[in-house]
C-alpha cells in the first residue's frame, strides 16, 4: 500500500476522485491495478492543471505514491512490462464487467453489481495509459456506465429494472451524490478474477451481447454483498469451464517460415500469449486456450 498521504483533492481534479478511490480500495487486493489507477490520475491530472500551486502539490504527492508502489512491485512483470500490465488491468476490468452483467441478466439487482459496472468503466478509462482504447473497450465502458446509471435510477425510484441489454438512453450516474445519500454504494469493490472477454458488442442498442458458454461469474467474484447494502447475500458457486477444442485447421497451417510476418503481427501474437498467461494465473483454461489459438493462427497464417 502506498505510504504517502495525499492532500485534499483540488477542484480541478474532481473528475479523478473515483479513479483514485478505486486505486485505494484495491491497494491490498490488486496492487498492480491500484498502481495503474494512480498512474492514470497522474497523467490525466498533468493535462488538466500542472501549474496551480494546489494542483502541483497534489501531483507531487501522487508521484511519491507511485514511486513507492513501483519500488514495492519492482519485480512484478505487470509493472516492468507494459503489455503484461495492460493485459492484467484489462482482464480485471472485463471480469468485473462480466460479473455485473451476469447479475443483471439473472435479475439480481443490488448496489454491489451497480458498483461493479461503474468500477469496470473506470478501469477501462485506466487502460488509456497504455495507448488508445480499442473499440470493444469503448463500447464496454459506455454500456457499463449506462447500466450503472439505469439500474441505480430504477432502484432509487422504486422501479424494477429490465434485465440485459435494452434500448440504451443517455443517463448520468452521479456516484458522489449517491455516496452522500443514505443509499450509498458499498465501499468494497467486487473482486473478479482475470480473463479476457469478448462479447462482440454492437455499436448501438446493445441487443447482441454474446456471453461465451460457461462464462458465468467466477469462483472468486464477491460471495456476498456487504452488510451495509441491506441486500441478501447469495453464494456464487464456481461453474465448470467449457474448454474450447483446438481448431483443426491449425494442424494443417503452413509453416511460419512461409509466412511474412510484420512487427505488428509479432506484437499482437505476444499480446495474445500474455493474455493467456494472465488467464492461467486465475486458472481460466478456456480463455487461455482461446488466446493461444489466436496467437498460433496469427503466427502460422499471418491472419487473425
Amino acid at each position: 500500500m502506498a505510504a504517502t498521504a495525499l492532500p485534499p483533492l483540488p477542484e480541478q481534479f474532481k473528475s479523478l476522485q473515483h479513479h483514485l478511490r478505486t486505486g485505494q480500495e484495491l491497494d491490498k487486493r490488486e496492487p498492480v491495478v491500484a498502481y495503474y489507477c494512480r498512474l492514470y490520475a497522474m497523467q490525466t491530472g498533468m493535462k488538466l492543471d500542472s501549474k496551480t500551486p494546489e494542483c502541483r502539490k497534489f501531483l507531487s504527492k501522487l508521484m511519491d505514491q507511485l514511486e513507492t508502489m513501483k519500488k514495492q512491485l519492482g519485480d512484478n512483470e505487470a509493472i516492468t512490462q507494459e503489455i503484461v500490465g495492460c493485459a492484467h488491468v484489462e482482464n480485471y476490468a472485463l471480469k468485473m464487467f462480466l460479473y455485473a452483467d451476469n447479475e443483471d441478466r439473472a435479475g439480481r439487482f443490488h448496489k454491489n453489481m451497480i458498483k461493479s459496472f461503474y468500477t469496470a468503466s473506470l478501469l477501462i478509462d485506466v487502460l488509456s495509459v497504455f495507448g488508445e482504447l480499442t473499440e470493444e473497450n469503448v463500447q464496454h465502458r459506455k454500456y457499463a456506465r449506462w447500466k450503472a446509471a439505469y439500474i441505480h435510477n430504477c432502484l432509487k425510484n422504486g422501479e424494477t429494472p429490465q434485465p440485459g441489454p435494452i434500448g440504451m438512453e443517455e443517463e448520468d450516474y452521479d456516484a458522489e451524490s449517491e455516496e452522500a445519500s443514505s443509499s450509498a454504494l458499498p465501499t468494497q469493490v467486487s473482486q473478479p478474477s482475470s480473463s479476457t472477454y469478448d462479447p462482440n458488442m454492437p455499436t448501438s442498442n446493445y441487443t447482441g451481447i454474446h456471453i461465451p458458454p460457461g462464462a458465468h461469474a467466477p469462483a472468486n467474484t464477491p460471495a456476498e454483498v456487504p452488510h451495509s447494502t441491506g441486500v441478501t447475500s447469495n453464494i456464487i458457486q464456481p461453474t465448470p469451464q467449457n474448454i474450447p477444442a483446438v481448431d483443426p485447421s491449425l494442424y494443417n497451417a503452413q509453416s511460419a517460415g512461409e509466412v511474412r510476418l510484420t512487427p505488428e503481427d509479432f506484437a499482437r501474437a505476444q499480446k495474445y500469449c500474455k493474455y493467456a498467461g494472465s488467464a492461467l494465473q486465475y486458472e481460466d483454461v478456456s480463455t487461455a486456450v482461446q488466446n493461444l489459438q489466436k496467437a498460433l493462427k496469427l503466427l502460422t497464417t499471418g491472419r487473425e
